[in-house]
């Protein structure tokens, strides 16, 4: 092992707005000592970080010509439940077309996530 990850980090033009979104999705808690550059949040254990970035651009997705290169996957009990709350959260539904084992959305800044449940 060369080291151990510390965080997941996604660049945004406002870190704690963000932040907020997943700590709601994710039931998440923030950690003290953020900024309006930095903000961490832990949820079930994993730190994840909003940097900002102020000139920002979100990924586009699909995009035919690249891939969407890193996002996350959001476990649910039961779509129907939170496909309504994930959307009142501001998240955007992308795509729907998929196996019916996940569904992609974009957070209120444009990175991808998708929420998975079990058949």
């Amino acid at each position: 092992m060369v080291g151990q990850l510390r965080s997941v980090v996604l660049d945004c033009p406002d870190p704690s707005a963000l932040a907020s979104f997943y700590e709601e999705l994710l039931g998440a808690s923030r950690l003290d000592g953020g900024d309006e550059t930095w903000v961490v949040i832990v949820a079930q254990g994993t730190r994840v970080a909003f940097q900002l970035a102020p000139e920002y651009r979100p990924p586009v997705f699909p995009d035919p010509a690249g891939s969407q290169q890193f996002h996350l996957d959001v476990l649910v009990d039961d779509i129907e439940v939170a496909e309504p709350q994930v959307l009142a959260l501001g998240a955007k539904l992308v795509q729907r077309d998929n196996d019916d084992t996940f569904r992609v959305y974009s957070d209120p800044v444009g990175h991808p996530f998708c929420l998975v449940w079990l058949p």
